[in-house]
């Protein structure tokens, strides 16, 4: 017997990836999966609880992608570019992680995630690395007066400029990301 959990993480992300968040409900994932809505909630208490468990997941596995696809001895602005851009594609490439677009979906999201974990969104959304922060501010490559959480919320602040691009105007949008991008990294690596 498949575990049942696994089965309906399995299934969950696989109508969450074709159907969507909102289109998706428990007796879809149960029925996909072929267990009864009771069993659903033995290891769920909602949806909103799998679809955070699997855009975490999603989440985690793009980062470490990237992190992984970068090279850790670039200069601090270059890697932070080229992490921006990849994370920009994998997010817009993945079902699941393109619900960041979807300002209902993510801000339920990142309320249960603050609520559960009663982490930050910089840890939500980069993880580890914030460690390559430390690593820089140690070498003298970053500047040491601010603090690495708040360097991660600078980045995290520039990936939220993302979700408001049709408010900003979609004609000046990427050319501000890449100005306010490379005016962050000069003010944090003019050390």
């Amino acid at each position: 017997m498949k575990d049942k959990k696994a089965e309906i993480y399995s299934c969950g992300k696989e109508l969450f990836q074709t159907k969507g968040f909102k289109d998706t409900n428990v007796s879809d994932i149960t029925e996909k999966a072929g267990v009864a809505v009771g069993t659903f909630y033995n290891y769920y208490s909602s949806k909103d609880k799998l679809f955070m468990e699997i855009y975490l997941d999603e989440n985690a596995k793009l980062k470490m992608s990237i992190m992984e696809s970068v090279n850790p001895d670039d200069e601090p602005a270059k890697l932070i570019k080229e992490f921006l851009a990849k994370n920009l594609e994998g997010m817009n490439s993945n079902p699941i992680l393109k619900m960041w677009y979807n300002r209902d979906v993510f801000g339920k999201l990142e309320q249960m995630f603050r609520e559960d974990q009663g982490g930050s969104s910089v840890e939500f959304l980069y993880g580890g690395a914030i460690e390559l922060v430390r690593k820089w501010q140690a070498e003298g490559k970053m500047r040491t007066d601010i603090d690495s959480e708040l360097i991660m919320a600078m980045f995290s602040a520039l990936i939220q400029v993302d979700t408001h691009k049709e408010e900003i105007g979609i004609q000046y949008f990427p050319h501000i990301l890449d100005y306010l991008t490379d005016f962050v990294l000069r003010g944090l690596t003019d050390v």
